[in-house]
């Protein structure tokens, strides 16, 4: 008898288990191009508005009055009044208004025009198709850009 035969020996038998793997990828694929140049461009535009201009006048009024103490400087409309004092020595020290200096405020409004330069950039876009050919600007502005559909690629091994 054959040891195949007897019923207490087997035979492996290996069963191959495969399995397929997907690699997905992605690459850049150029399908154009863009170009910007800026442009300065200038202009001349006249500037008029009014100006501010104060003025003050002096005007000194003596008074040469005995007083106790240092008058503080005030306002009296349009008018700022600043006290001068002076010490006198007599057989006392006595404080004196000499003089008030009144400031009056005079405003006056000019107009004035001045030449001003005003400076101003464009853009100027040139695309490109994937050759480098420029892409008319009439075809660019009609519709949604052109999309190329992606690619997919499945690897064996």
């Amino acid at each position: 008898m054959k040891q195949s035969d007897r019923p207490d020996q087997r035979e492996e038998l290996a069963i191959p288990v495969i399995e397929e793997e997907l690699v997905v990828d992605k690459r850049k694929v150029p399908i154009g191009s863009v170009e910007v140049r800026k442009h300065l461009l200038e202009r001349t535009e006249t500037v008029d508005m009014p100006l501010l201009k104060e003025e003050v006048d002096v005007r000194r009024v003596p008074i040469n009055r005995e007083i106790d103490h240092i008058p503080p400087t005030r306002e009296e409309g349009d008018v700022i009044i600043i006290p001068v004092v002076e010490e006198e020595i007599v057989i006392s020290k006595r404080l004196v208004l000499k003089e008030e200096v009144h400031l009056t405020r005079h405003r006056s409004v000019r107009r004035m025009s001045k030449d001003v330069i005003v400076h101003r950039e464009e853009a100027e876009v040139t695309r490109f198709d994937s050759d480098g050919r420029p892409i008319p600007a009439r075809i660019r502005e009609e519709g949604p850009p052109v999309r190329t559909p992606a690619r997919r690629r499945i690897l064996k091994d």
